[in-house]
């Protein structure tokens, strides 16, 4: 009887083996050391979301609850900021700026938060005002339920797109099974609102029975990466696979990611999660990493400071803590090149509007990377 069981967890092992594809198509090229880091934030321990202000001082989230209002070289902490539910990996996350805060003064963050039904907490999107550094005329636009006790996948991004749609996205916090492929089911979904946070008319479900109204896309596991595609203004994303499958998607109006029914990963445990890595009526990833390299933050660069760079995809890394340089020819993905290797966790990238590069590193704050 020991002797079978010995052999039915080697098969179980070898299946989950043989079920992490290998993607190597791309190499990943060293980094070709034309620049320089200068840390300009420091004493911040996980800089998640980061926005610039007009006049030139940045916001930053730190995930443990605190949002940072840098300027003129000091940090200070914004006040008024709402409880925010500190665990596992949610907390306070993305932060950004209404395309016409010059005018409105509005600014967007996402956080875990316990209100609403249920033990624990899940993703919620607010928007408010920062009047003597804090934060007024909160309004409350969207919260996922229910909230669950679970620590892993909040997500969370906000975008705007060039018609002025807001998007974010919140993970399916572990309840994979459940959340991703069920559009009734908050989880595991990228959303699309107003500026208000009412529903645009258009939206895919708008009408569907029990459907969540604001879901836009779905099937996603857990995206931490959204970004506008400068010239064709399509929204492109980034999620995290388990072992192996961490995506680059571009997201379609009611399309369907897949997560659980396909994937090109394998469970923690090594246990298969999917026999499939394609599936009729489920969109292909743009690209895939196998093994993961646990992607967070994302930003195309259309700045002459970094003329190599121009026209490109940067992403993060959290687990091989470098920013990569993914390289485009249109949609397809053609090169990939390590930037800032060993610099810690890199947990955001933001191009300024100085035209730099900002990334978020965990332990160490916010790092500049100037051209030489």
């Amino acid at each position: 009887m020991k002797t079978l069981a010995i052999l039915l967890f080697s098969f179980f092992i070898l299946s989950g083996q043989a079920q992490l594809k290998t993607n190597d198509a791309i190499p990943l090229q060293e980094e070709v050391k034309n620049y320089t880091l200068e840390t300009v934030v420091d004493g911040i321990n996980n800089p998640w979301g980061m926005a610039f202000l007009p006049d030139g001082s940045m916001l930053i989230t730190e995930k443990s609850g605190i949002l940072y209002h840098f300027k003129n070289g000091s940090k200070t902490e914004v006040k008024n900021l709402p409880a925010v539910y500190n665990r596992g990996q949610g907390g306070l996350m993305d932060v950004v700026l209404h395309p016409n805060y010059a005018q409105n003064g509005w600014i967007y963050i996402t956080y875990a938060s316990t209100e609403g039904e249920g033990t624990g907490g899940n993703t919620k999107l607010i928007r408010a005002k920062l009047e003597n550094e804090a934060l007024t005329q909160i309004e409350s636009l969207y919260k996922c339920e229910p909230n669950t006790t679970k620590g892993q996948h909040f997500g969370s991004r906000i975008v705007f797109d060039n018609t002025g749609y807001l998007y974010f996205s919140a993970g399916e916090r572990g309840n994979h099974f459940v959340n991703p492929q069920d559009i009734t089911r908050d989880n595991g979904k990228i959303y699309r609102l107003n500026d208000d946070g009412s529903i645009p008319k258009d939206n895919p479900f708008v009408g569907k029975e029990n459907a969540k109204q604001a879901i836009y896309s779905y099937g996603h596991r857990n995206p931490q990466g959204m970004a506008i595609h400068p010239e064709t203004g399509v929204l492109w994303e980034h999620e995290h696979g388990p072992q192996g499958g961490d995506e680059i998607n571009i997201i379609k109006k009611a399309a369907n990611y897949g997560w659980p029914v396909v994937t090109y990963g394998i469970d923690y445990d090594n246990s298969v999660i999917s026999n499939e890595q394609t599936k009729s009526g489920i969109e292909n990833p743009v690209y895939y990493w196998a093994p993961s390299i646990a992607p967070s933050g994302m930003a195309f660069v259309t700045s002459d400071k970094y003329p190599h760079w121009k026209g490109h995809l940067l992403v993060g890394s959290l687990k091989f803590q470098y920013l990569e340089l993914v390289k485009l020819d249109g949609e397809k993905i053609i090169g990939r090149q390590k930037i800032a290797a060993d610099s810690g966790r890199l947990r955001n990238v933001v191009q300024g509007p100085d035209g730099f590069i900002y990334m978020g590193v965990e332990g160490k704050g916010i790092v500049k990377i100037i051209p030489n």
